[in-house]
C-alpha cells in the first residue's frame, strides 16, 4: 500500500492518510477484509507519530471503511453497495463544485464548461 504524506500540505497528516486509504477502497484497489499496515508498522513506514496513524484509522472506522479487530489488526470494511456510490459521488461532487467555483472565477461560460467537459469524457 502506497500512501505519500506531505509535510507541506495545509491538510493535516492523518486526514491526507485517511483520504488516500478511502479513494484506494472507493476505487476497488483495497477490497472487503484486506488487511491493512498495523498502526505502528504504517507510522514507522511513513516516519510519523502513532497517534496519527491512529487518528487516521479512528477515522476511517468511524466513517465505516474500515474495522479493527483487537489483537488481529484493521480490515476493509463491508460495504453496502448503495452507500459506496453514494459515497463516489459525492466525491464527484465536490471536485465538480471546485471546478464551477474556478470556472466563475474564469468568467467561463456554462456552455464552455460544458464542451470541455463533453470532450474529456470522450478522450477517458
Amino acid at each position: 500500500m502506497k500512501i505519500i504524506v506531505s509535510n507541506s500540505s495545509d491538510e493535516p497528516i492523518y486526514e491526507q492518510i485517511s483520504k488516500q486509504i478511502k479513494g484506494m477502497i472507493l476505487k476497488g484497489q483495497l477490497k472487503e477484509g484486506d488487511l491493512l499496515p498495523s498502526i505502528r508498522g504504517l507510522a514507522k513506514e511513513l516516519q510519523i507519530s502513532v497517534i496519527t496513524t491512529k487518528r487516521a484509522y479512528d477515522e476511517l472506522e468511524r466513517e465505516g471503511f474500515i474495522e479493527t479487530v483487537q489483537g488481529k489488526g484493521s480490515y476493509v470494511a463491508g460495504q453496502n453497495k448503495e452507500l459506496m456510490r453514494e459515497k463516489k459521488l459525492k466525491i464527484v461532487e465536490e471536485k465538480l463544485m471546485e471546478v464551477v467555483k474556478e470556472s466563475k472565477q474564469l468568467g467561463l461560460k456554462y456552455e464552455e464548461v460544458e464542451e470541455m467537459l463533453k470532450i474529456l469524457f470522450q478522450e477517458v
